[in-house]
């Protein structure tokens, strides 16, 4: 691990990433510091900011990767020449030898690729951060991509994962109010979803049952698999074509009705989470490409569904509830569902949270819905929720995550996109559905085979209950005998104590008046009675 932060630590100081800090938001002592550093020893070179950057995320890994891609959904956010050099992270990683993957792919699927494939391309169609995939042909006929997973790669996302625990353990040591965050909960979860995507036969899996969900669908076509021919590291899908949904000058060169692309886009992300609770969680350009056979009528193509998320029921209510009330501006309904679900402490006062949430939310509010950013509502409501010590929801980050790109998504297609106009009818739709009598009825629907095994069980399970409530009954009968005869026990003990306590105080009494050895020729015949009954007191039973 040592020699991986020294690794980071170069490729940073080589690439000379220092320069995409902004000094003028530092501290005074911050920006002196910067000034010395021995990181200024090292020219800068000739290449523009933005390609050092995707060059040092490259050269570091598929997780630095997968960072870049992320932010290269999000154009609005950052400098367009920045925002350029990222897209080519998308698909465009410099790829490994066509000989490896065909090594690889006859290792995993135990023949050779001539036999395999009709036809193979050695030169891979895109390369991405943890796989490539080559173009062939099946003995049928059939066009098709087969996906390889870069080699090596196990171990230097594993060394880079350990890293992120590193720092996140650090935090909390350095830093009380990052409990919140939950640092370490948080890389938990990413560690889960990314050590996924080297496995291809669960990426497979994944394509298949989102190709199920939207199969009767027009707005999204998910690739067929070909099963004899995937492995853990190698996977045979169909071959999509369409237009990189990225190439926005190519879509409106062919007349694609941009706006109602977008809009689908937004339709498909709530479709995945609310009705079918499986959403598609890396959902960057390079896996979405656009059916462009009828441009007024166009449809999403989905590649890629190695990372995918579910949420329980609660979190889809509790989320669904909180946008609802969000869009309606009911601060305190906001309040009072992050405080039932959980997500800040029991003593929150509602009104204060409420309050707090109206300051944040109201001036975004007051701008046209199509000017409102979801990530700036986000940070915002993040930032105001840390007086309230709001802990950070791990099962709920990588939805956000995919929210982020998807509202980049639909900005980069449609600038005018009104993501909250286009989610409300649905969102309002689906919580009418869950919780009126078509929910009723399909939750009833849902539960009917467990009901019909059980009711013929009814009758007996009604004696069990009865009879086990009367055997507690007994029980405690039996008890509170046991506890009476205690009682007395304990009575008879303390009385037996008294009784001791007095003879011997007796005993002890004559002793003092009169020595033992003169109680022959005593005249005070009281003092021997005394002792004699204090004798009597402390042997009696």
């Amino acid at each position: 691990m040592l020699w991986r932060l020294i690794r980071i630590a170069w490729v940073v100081t080589r690439y000379r990433l220092d320069h995409l800090i902004p000094l003028d938001r530092l501290p005074r002592y911050a920006r002196l510091l910067m000034a010395v550093a021995p990181i200024r020893l090292f020219p800068k070179g000739d290449k523009s900011r933005g390609e050092r950057l995707r060059l040092a995320l490259e050269n570091l890994g598929p997780i630095f990767i997968k960072f870049g891609q992320m932010l290269s959904t999000r154009r609005d956010l950052m400098p367009p020449d920045i925002a350029v050099e990222l897209k080519r992270l998308q698909d465009q990683v410099p790829p490994f030898p066509g000989e490896t993957a065909r090594a690889i792919i006859e290792e995993e699927l135990g023949a050779p690729v001539g036999e395999l494939f009709e036809a193979f391309d050695a030169e891979p169609l895109a390369s991405a951060s943890i796989a490539q995939v080559h173009s062939a042909r099946l003995d049928s006929g059939e066009e098709v991509v087969v996906k390889v997973i870069r080699p090596g790669i196990d171990a230097v996302m594993r060394s880079d994962i350990k890293l992120l625990y590193t720092f996140a353990r650090l935090l909390l040591k350095v830093w009380p109010e990052a409990k919140r965050l939950r640092p370490v909960e948080v890389v938990e979860d990413y560690e889960s979803t990314l050590f996924d995507e080297l496995d291809l036969q669960k990426e497979a899996a994944n394509t298949s049952q989102l190709k199920r969900n939207f199969q009767y669908s027009p707005l999204l076509h998910v690739p067929t698999i070909y099963w004899p021919r995937t492995r853990r590291r190698v996977m045979t899908q169909e071959m999509v074509r369409g237009v990189p949904v990225a190439d926005t000058d190519k879509l409106e060169a062919n007349g694609v009705d941009m706006r109602l692309l977008a809009e689908r886009g937004v339709e498909i992300f709530f479709t995945q989470v609310f009705r079918d609770n499986f959403f598609h969680a890396d959902m960057h350009p390079g896996n979405i490409f656009v059916d462009i056979s009828d441009p007024r009528d166009p449809s999403f193509i989905a590649i890629d569904c190695g990372i995918v998320g579910s949420l329980t029921r609660e979190d889809q209510d509790y989320l669904a509830r909180n946008i609802i009330a969000f869009f309606r501006q009911d601060y305190y309904e906001v309040a009072m569902l992050h405080i039932e679900s959980g997500w800040v402490g029991e003593n929150t006062r509602a009104n204060e949270f409420a309050a707090a949430i109206r300051s944040v939310c109201e001036p975004i509010l007051e701008k046209p819905l199509k000017d409102i950013s979801f990530g700036q509502v986000l940070m915002g409501l993040f930032q105001t929720a840390q007086r309230f010590h709001m802990e950070v929801q791990p099962q709920l980050v990588l939805l956000q995550k995919t929210l982020l790109n998807i509202e980049g998504l639909g900005r980069s297609l449609y600038p005018e996109l009104d993501l909250w106009n286009t989610a409300r009818p649905f969102l309002e739709r689906w919580m009418h559905d869950r919780a009126g009598p078509r929910g009723f009825w399909e939750e009833l629907k849902r539960q009917a085979p467990d009901l019909a095994q059980r009711v013929p069980q009814l009758p007996v399970l009604a004696h069990q209950a009865l009879s086990q409530v009367e055997h507690q009954r007994k029980h405690r009968e039996r008890q509170s005998e046991a506890l009476a005869t205690l009682h007395s026990s304990l009575s008879g003990v303390r009385r037996g104590a008294r009784r001791i306590r007095i003879g011997l105080a007796l005993v002890a009494a004559a002793l003092a008046w009169q020595p033992i050895t003169q109680w022959a020729q005593t005249q005070h015949w009281s003092v021997v009675v005394a002792a004699a009954v204090g004798l009597v007191l402390v042997v009696w039973r």
